[in-house]
């Protein structure tokens, strides 16, 4: 019986696959079947961490920004900040229209403090005034 030649088709695809695990360590970027199983793996945790990650920004920003605005309605001595808590903060932003997102006020609040001062100071103002006349 004469040889048969295979074709490079199902070759060519296991390249490929042994390419993207190329990283990998041990069995997991030598054998085809675990190679299969860790880019299965490695390409759902990318997916799912790709939503983590917008939400421990979201978390982050918060945080920096939160460093700023005193949590308790008293001040403290021993940290610098407005007496304004935060939820109230974002709500009299929402009220007043102002389009700032918690990833610019962190920004500001590392940046530029005192831009942020005069912001909440004007906050903080016009609430007051509004609290006093209605």
């Amino acid at each position: 019986m004469t040889r048969i030649r295979r074709g490079y088709i199902a070759r060519r695809r296991r390249t490929k696959i042994r390419l993207f695990a190329s990283s990998f360590r041990g069995a997991h970027s030598r054998l085809t079947r675990t190679i299969t199983q860790q880019k299965i793996r490695a390409l759902v945790s990318a997916h799912r961490d790709r939503d983590r990650q917008k939400i421990n920004f979201r978390r982050l920003w918060i945080t920096q920004f939160s460093s700023f605005v005193d949590h308790s309605n008293k001040c403290s001595n021993s940290r610098k900040g407005v007496c304004y808590s935060y939820s109230r903060f974002i709500n009299d932003l929402y009220k007043r229209q102002l389009l700032l997102n918690r990833k610019i006020l962190a920004q500001i609040a590392i940046s530029n403090r005192n831009c942020l001062y005069m912001i909440s100071n004007e906050i903080i103002k016009e609430v007051s005034w509004k609290e006093s006349t209605g």
